[in-house]
């Protein structure tokens, strides 16, 4: 680790001090995982979260990397002879790296400029001379350089080179380009127009928005400007940065020129305007486009993990036996039913919409109802794809029929299919189609949205919004952040989780993953923590890791279903027998009230240990086998059906928030088409953000403002009318 790294990071993080980075990234080299730290070295990084981890982590890796850059760039001048005290301060000094790479650009090797080549003829003591602004004409100066031999025939030729090494010098500025950045960047605009060919590949007018379009670049948007870089990337739109050029060649005159006049001085303006044009605008408007991406991409990205976090984090419904229904027309709809633990039991095809005869619909109703009554089907999931509203129509009107309490739920299926061709469904699976594959993950969808979600590429969730313009490499990267935090954050059942699930637990490979299944397949259930110990490549690191994020249920040892970390079993065995009771106490009320009088100062004054660790093992004592998800809204049970004719202004409905945008937020009311609350309509008062007011899976009460059957467009708000 380096010293002054470290010094700058604290000083970079609000909040955190320098001894918590100091020990945080000590951590992190000792190969400990982010959900590890944060769970269970409490007491050495002053209770940090994952969230402040990661910061440390990255913003540690940023300053590392611009330190690393700052000595190669020293290097590579030191090595030209062109190093001096100024400069290495001025590079030790920056804070970004692209003010490092502006102090390195004149430095830089380059392709053969025109001023490389005006420099061989030997004209740069002229374009010196021109810089002290002599009372002279400029073809005077130049009359004597003029040399046949040196290609310099004459002065027009000789000028032509002198201005050539002025326009660069001036390009190659530091601090010209960080002022023009920044000015561009604050007074800038972005423009777009349609390009000539561009009507014809916009068939659908998606960007007819852009066609003649301008924003000022320091409030565009995220979302608009992944919008306008995809119309640029498909060749539609042409974009460019407008900024007063005016203004910074008035700068740049002032500064390189001041009150000189004449010839000379003019000759030195036309140079200057050369090299910002031709130089320093394109470059600039390269970099502040990139930065303007790099934002926004970086926007899109949290929004996705964001979104995708609340999805897995989903209350399931638990201790029922599920019906998943993937609808279909012509191949009829797929049934897939699975026991209270996510057992598949049994699959069927039935045909019970059109165009299928009413007969085979009668009969397919028949069917159905037997299924429900034969497996006691509880919970119906179904897939939101394809004929689901008919499918909706045919299941609300069967379950009519059940003499006990039946209920559906409308699933969103996205990803569903991509899971069902994967080499892992057709592993578990072999003999099932891909349909049928798909109506299981449909109902397990809905008996634990966590254990089957991260089957899935995150991407083809349905939660994202322009997931396909950003970076694959960064978007990837926090998502898998993202899965991580939740699935440790959940904990697992190490006897029901499937090798997916396992592999996302802090520590776990998805090599070790499938040995421990195995292990459990070849020697039954585990009945205590203590047995990982036996599974092949599961050393003591990866243990540490992850046995806390393990679940037994209804093992040998009541604490193996706390998230309680073996390492801590004495201690937290100390503080029940504090409050005489035994571990066989644990979830009963006696032991509830025991626990939550107990004053956790006191406790760990009595045991020598940290109040932070008391806390921790006081609390995980209360909740055997917690689920935080259980705290997070239940889906919307539904027994009956509502079209999108149904629908009238100012009608008030409940429904479930499916996906969350910068403008806004999608809410499934029942109907086949998810209904837009634009942010305007989501508070009384101004909100920059949708997400500080809903989060995917929120079950929220809307009100009706327009419905455009025709478009399939509805249009709510969360603002009850007065």
């Amino acid at each position: 680790m380096e010293p002054e790294i470290i010094k700058q990071v604290a000083k970079d993080i609000d909040g955190v001090k320098q001894h918590q980075i100091e020990t945080t990234l000590a951590l992190l080299d000792e190969g400990n995982t982010v959900p590890f730290i944060s769970r269970y070295r409490k007491e050495r990084t002053g209770n940090l979260d994952e969230v402040q981890i990661r910061n440390i982590q990255d913003t540690y890796q940023r300053l590392l990397k611009l330190s690393n850059r700052k000595a190669d760039v020293i290097k590579k001048i030191t090595e030209q002879g062109k190093i001096n005290d100024k400069l290495t301060k001025q590079i030790n000094a920056a804070t970004d790296i692209q003010v490092v790479e502006d102090l390195y650009l004149p430095y830089k090797q380059k392709r053969k400029t025109k001023a490389m080549i005006a420099d061989e003829q030997g004209l740069t003591p002229l374009a010196n001379e021109m810089m002290k602004f002599p009372n002279a004409k400029p073809v005077q100066l130049a009359q004597s350089y003029v040399n046949p031999a040196k290609d310099l025939n004459n002065t027009d030729e000789v000028l032509a080179g002198a201005a050539d090494i002025i326009s660069q010098s001036v390009a190659d500025v530091a601090l010209f380009r960080e002022w023009i950045r920044n000015y561009t960047e604050k007074n800038g605009a972005i423009v777009t127009k349609l390009k000539a060919s561009g009507k014809e590949l916009d068939e659908n007018q998606v960007y007819a928005n852009y066609y003649d379009f301008s924003e000022a670049i320091k409030t565009i948007p995220s979302f608009r400007m992944l919008a306008i870089n995809r119309g640029k990337e498909q060749k539609i739109l042409q974009v460019k940065i407008d900024v007063n050029e005016d203004v910074i060649l008035k700068y740049l005159d002032f500064t390189l020129v001041g009150k000189h006049s004449g010839p000379i001085a003019d000759f030195v303006k036309d140079a200057i305007k050369e090299a910002y044009r031709k130089s320093i605008r394109p470059a600039i408007a390269r970099e502040v486009q990139a930065k303007l991406t790099e934002t926004a991409e970086t926007h899109a990205i949290e929004v996705f993990g964001k979104n995708l976090y609340h999805l897995l984090m989903q209350a399931p419904i638990k201790g029922k036996v599920v019906l998943g229904l993937d609808p279909a027309y012509r191949t009829g709809c797929k049934l897939a039913i699975m026991d209270k633990n996510g057992k598949f039991l049994h699959k069927q095809i039935i045909f019970a919409t059109k165009p299928a005869s009413a007969a085979k619909i009668s009969q397919a109703k028949q069917q159905f109802i037997d299924l429900i009554n034969e497996y006691h089907v509880e919970m119906i999931a179904i897939g939101n794809g394809t004929a689901s509203r008919e499918s909706e129509l045919f299941v609300a009107d069967a379950i009519k029929s059940i003499d006990y309490p039946v209920h559906y739920v409308i699933v969103n299926e996205s990803g569903a299919s991509v899971y069902s061709a994967s080499a892992n469904a057709r592993k578990e699976f072999p003999d099932l189609h891909v349909e049928e594959r798909s109506a299981i993950s449909i109902g397990r969808r809905l008996q634990d949205p966590l254990a089957e979600l991260i089957k899935i590429d995150p991407k083809a969730v349905g939660v994202g919004q322009y997931q396909h313009d950003v970076s694959e490499t960064h978007l990837d990267k926090q998502l898998d952040r993202v899965v991580e935090t939740a699935v440790n954050q959940v904990g697992v059942n190490l006897n029901t989780a499937s090798p997916e699930l396992l592999e996302h637990i802090s520590g776990l490979s998805s090599a070790i993953s499938q040995n421990i299944v195995n292990y459990r397949e070849e020697n039954g259930s585990f009945t205590n923590r203590n047995q990982l110990k036996k599974v092949k490549r599961l050393g003591p690191k990866a243990y540490e890791q992850s046995v806390g994020f393990l679940r037994i249920i209804g093992g040998n040892n009541p604490l193996d279903n706390t998230d309680i970390h073996p390492e801590s079993y004495a201690t937290a065995k100390a503080i029940l027998q504090e409050l005489k009771l035994s571990v066989n106490d644990l979830g009963t009320d006696e032991a509830q009230q025991r626990l939550n009088n107990v004053k956790i100062s006191d406790l760990a004054s009595q045991l020598q240990i940290d109040e932070q660790l008391a806390t921790d093992l006081v609390n995980g004592l209360k909740t055997p086998g917690r689920d935080l998800r259980d705290k997070m809204p239940a889906p919307l049970l539904k027994s009956d059906v509502m079209k999108i004719d149904d629908l009238q202004p100012g009608m008030k409905l409940q429904g479930t928030v499916r996906n969350v945008i910068d403008f806004g937020s999608f809410v499934d009311v029942g109907v086949k088409q998810d209904g837009l609350v634009h942010i305007s309509h989501m508070s009384n008062k101004f909100i920059k953000d949708p997400a500080t007011i809903v989060s995917v899976g929120d079950i929220v009460d809307v009100w009706v403002l327009s419905v455009d059957v025709d478009r399939k467009r509805i249009q709510l708000s969360m603002i009850e009318p007065e």
